[in-house]
């Protein structure tokens, strides 16, 4: 099977679409960086540590300090596809990526987006 072309992608390069996305509805760069630190296991550190490397996609879940295992409560469509139901694992975590950031930008209160598991470590010095 081909390699994925967005599995090449920067994390570097999607950060900034997501932040931009959640804004345009009244959310915040924290509020993302907090989802996606909750997803993979990031702190504040290393989370800014993977954007200045640009990494890919690949390279960042590959060195995601934990995937949360709560992740798997995650369902819904993303791009037309239902997340629970993708195959491939690295392709599944870039899509829960995107759910999270999704639920953020519709306004889903945090405690629910984060599947009742509270906060993440809280993301200091980002607005």
């Amino acid at each position: 099977m081909a390699r994925h072309r967005i599995f090449g992608v920067s994390f570097a390069s999607i950060h900034p679409l997501y932040v931009a996305k959640v804004e345009r509805k009244g959310r915040s760069r924290a509020e993302v960086d907090e989802v996606v630190c909750w997803l993979t296991g990031y702190d504040a550190a290393g989370l800014q540590a993977a954007i200045e490397a640009e990494v890919d996609l690949e390279t960042f879940f590959a060195q995601a300090p934990a995937m949360n295992p709560d992740a798997a409560q995650i369902t819904g469509v993303v791009c037309g596809i239902r997340v629970e139901e993708i195959e491939d694992p690295l392709m599944q975590r870039i899509r829960w990526m995107d759910k999270l950031v999704d639920e953020v930008a519709r306004g889903k209160r945090m405690t629910s987006i984060l599947r009742g598991s509270g906060t993440a470590e809280p993301v200091s010095g980002q607005n």
